[in-house]
């Protein structure tokens, strides 16, 4: 396994690439916690902070593919900078607005979508370029599993940084300072660090086709778009759902510990999914990744206790990186040159309107339902998700090689996980 890894970093630019990446994406682990201590420390109201949370949330995933597109076309190094630029000028404007109470709430609310609407794509970026540097399909596997656990390990250790500069400083506007540090940065070398091979006018390539009805690109990417959805949908439900399980059983502080073995369960998946070598296409490998996530969350209502249920999630959490990765994977095949960065950013936006949807509902249904009955619905939009690929399967013509990746590597072109700025 580790020397899968090592083979994958040991490529030209590799680590370059993924180091300015990380230190860009850590910036988005850092952000929404600061944000939102920042803003209610000087609204001095949740409901507020909840409310410019959810714009900025909404401005960034509905623009995610736009901005996606525009890389596409233009071009990282050209347009990587100045959105990264004006992000961070907007995250200092943030922390200047909440330094000490007395600004407007609009202001704040304008300086939220703002922040939303230049977010850099780093994450659809990061995968489209690990396609550019691997021609080789394994090993691109191997770099979207390492990519995706990396990824999902940011998002659990950029919110515990927020909670340090709090606690040293008592300044939660100062973890924004750090976030537009980061990610222009981290921007900055990423976009400098891109690879220039002997086709730069892919963007061109792209067909007039998908530039006049960008939903044929969609339809293509049905699948892995459907299995993203589902996995959010299943993993935002849980998480609001473990937390009400934890206050019926009077362990509400010990949630996290659910959460602590979600997230270990799939960074142990994603890694032994990249090192291992698979024979069957994308398509199959999705549907089955897909049946085994939603078995193993429907699993979670047989949970009696807090500790049964924390080891139901890490069996959940091990088909959780790999599901991720194969939909990218497999959305990056199907899109082909041109469209892969923008292709990447619709996987993120359907598992964070997924995860926000399933949050939403769960809270719904809990207040009308037992608990494990909602944890087992939980799992339904994974089912029909399979439902989707069931529908696609039948309706593609025969199923040639551009349906399927090479045998034995089991990867094409592709992918890793959700840029989670969620």
């Amino acid at each position: 396994m580790s020397s899968s890894y090592v083979t994958v970093l040991r490529t030209p630019g590799a680590v370059r690439l993924f180091g300015a990446a990380l230190i860009g994406r850590l910036s988005y682990g850092i952000v929404p916690l600061s944000l939102v201590l920042a803003v209610t420390g000087t609204t001095g109201s949740y409901a507020r902070a909840g409310w410019l949370m959810a714009l900025f949330a909404t401005s960034n995933v509905l623009l995610s593919p736009v901005r996606a597109g525009l890389v596409d076309r233009h071009g990282p190094r050209r347009v990587l900078p100045p959105m990264a630029a004006g992000y961070a000028l907007v995250l200092l404007g943030l922390a200047a607005a909440t330094w000490r109470p007395g600004v407007p709430y609009p202001a704040l609310l304008a300086l939220a979508v703002a922040a939303g609407v230049l977010a850099p794509p780093l994450g659809p970026v990061t995968r489209a370029q690990w396609s550019a540097l691997l021609p080789d399909p394994g090993l691109r596997r191997r770099a979207y599993s390492l990519d995706t656990v990396a990824e999902e390990l940011l998002y659990v250790t950029g919110p515990l940084l927020a909670g340090l500069i709090v606690a040293a400083t008592a300044r939660p506007a100062l973890g924004l300072v750090v976030g537009a540090v980061l990610v222009l940065g981290g921007t900055l070398a990423l976009a400098a660090s891109v690879h220039t091979g002997p086709a730069p006018t892919d963007a061109d390539s792209t067909s007039t086709d998908d530039r006049a009805r960008p939903w044929h690109l969609l339809a293509r990417t049905r699948q892995p778009l459907a299995a993203a959805a589902a996995a959010g949908a299943g993993l935002g439900a849980f998480g609001l759902l473990a937390v009400a399980f934890a206050q019926r059983h009077g362990q509400t502080a010990d949630v996290a510990w659910v959460e602590a073995t979600l997230a270990a369960g799939s960074a142990i998946g994603g890694l032994a999914f990249g090192a291992l070598d698979w024979r069957a296409s994308a398509r199959a490998r999705l549907a089955v990744l897909t049946t085994a996530f939603a078995g193993a969350l429907a699993l979670t209502a047989l949970a009696p206790s807090l500790p049964l249920l924390a080891a139901f999630a890490a069996l959940t959490g091990l088909t959780v990186a790999p599901t991720l990765t194969t939909a990218y994977l497999l959305t990056d095949e199907l899109a082909g040159p041109g469209r892969r960065t923008r292709a990447g950013a619709w996987v993120n936006a359907c598992f964070n309107g997924g995860g926000s949807a399933g949050t939403a509902l769960a809270g719904l249904l809990a207040d009308r339902f037992p608990l494990p009955l909602c944890l087992v619905l939980a799992a339904t939009p994974a089912l029909a998700a399979l439902a989707a690929a069931r529908g696609r399967a039948a309706a593609a013509p025969g199923g040639g090689p551009s349906e399927e990746l090479s045998a034995g590597a089991g990867a094409g072109a592709g992918a890793g996980v959700a840029e989670s700025q969620r």
